[in-house]
């Protein structure tokens, strides 16, 4: 195989546009760097963003995306757009260039661009699966729920020419809702360090004689703010909770803080730097991931990197990368009293919390992106 092969990825998140799906192959495509590769990466377009630049070696387009929500959040008609403008533009770069393979990323938006340029241009395509494209219990748009969209995905599935999950979670319900005709290869997301410059809490607001939860992601149903925050009513005032992320429900949440007299114990931190959101993660004592599902769960990763201890829910694929006992703490979703009551074991049992951090942070280093993006690449 030739050391220098051109690829071109298709995802209509990339930061700061987006959720963990777009970090994830932000982090792919600088492992293709690092394997001496060429990289182009179509994804939205939003306001002060350029249209194209060079971020890490990776050349990236991003195209119009009309009605988007915000930044966190994308609409059925931006996606629609996207989809349009990033077939455009990815018919102007397949002409231009040879690519070994195209690396679409979600099913649904992106997997009909990926299938267009594929069947035009005679390209092999990689179709990665996250999870939440497919299905997401907690939407009532979730493609699993209509037959429709399951149809419209299993035909996409099926013209794909190789299907990744990122979990055995993502895998298992891609059989069961869409039962495509090919065999489903399991890669977990890759991860690089992040080197960020540790600051003291007071630098960062935080109270010095505190117990910190911090829980990171989108504020949408499916990440399970609320039972969280209920849990924080039943938790010792000694415990404090920072929540890092912006999206349609922080008034809600925020609403929520309020009425169960927790706010002054709820820090809504909004969305932050990468740099920032680490000094809050390596401030904290306990990461806590509330979701009723997820596909993998990015945002342990980055908990791990720091040797924090894991509470989380067991539903989804972090279950492939935390084992209950011994580096989290895993229950059931939607159930804020065990929330809280595993919370308050952890936090008064500082033995467990430290061999629960000693081996996230052994852990953590069996994702090197050279290694995950080496696995796609035996793939040509």
């Amino acid at each position: 195989m030739k050391s220098n092969m051109r690829i071109l990825i298709l995802n209509y998140e990339f930061p700061p546009v987006g959720g963990g799906g777009g970090v994830a192959s932000y982090k792919l495509a600088k492992g293709f760097v690092k394997l001496g590769h060429g990289v182009d990466y179509i994804t939205s377009g939003y306001k002060g963003l350029k249209k194209q630049e060079t971020v890490d070696g990776i050349n990236i387009y991003r195209v119009p995306t009309f009605f988007r929500k915000d930044r966190a959040t994308a609409t059925f008609l931006s996606m629609l757009t996207y989809d349009f403008f990033a077939v455009l533009k990815g018919i102007q770069l397949c002409l231009k260039n040879k690519y070994a393979f195209i690396n679409t990323q979600f099913a649904v938006p992106t997997g009909p661009v990926g299938l267009v340029l594929s069947k035009l241009f005679g390209i092999k395509n990689i179709l990665s699966l996250h999870g939440g494209d497919i299905y997401d219990p907690s939407k009532k748009s979730s493609p699993h729920k209509h037959w429709h969209w399951r149809k419209i995905v299993r035909f996409i599935l099926n013209n794909s020419d190789i299907l990744v999950c990122q979990s055995s979670n993502t895998k298992k319900n891609t059989i069961k809702y869409f039962n495509p005709k090919k065999e489903i290869h399991i890669i977990p997301l890759p991860y690089e360090k992040f080197k960020f410059k540790k600051v003291s809490r007071d630098k960062l607001g935080m109270k010095k004689d505190k117990f910190y939860l911090i829980s990171v992601g989108r504020l949408v149903e499916r990440k399970g703010f609320k039972y969280l925050i209920q849990a924080m009513k039943i938790l010792p005032k000694e415990i404090e909770l920072s929540l890092i992320g912006d999206g349609p429900l922080e008034e809600n949440l925020k609403s929520l803080t309020k009425k169960l007299k927790v706010n002054s114990r709820v820090h809504f931190l909004g969305f932050v730097s990468e740099e920032k959101k680490f000094q809050y993660l390596a401030s904290s004592d306990l990461y806590v991931l509330p979701s009723l599902h997820e596909g993998f769960g990015i945002v342990l990763q980055e908990a791990m990197q720091v040797g924090l201890p894991i509470v989380a829910t067991n539903n989804g694929g972090q279950v492939d990368i935390l084992e209950n006992g011994k580096n989290a703490l895993l229950i059931s979703p939607k159930n804020s009293t065990k929330l809280a009551r595993v919370i308050l074991e952890i936090y008064q049992n500082k033995k467990t919390a430290k061999s629960f951090s000693k081996n996230n942070l052994s852990r953590s280093k069996s994702f090197a992106l050279k290694k995950i993006a080496y696995r796609y690449k035996n793939f040509i």
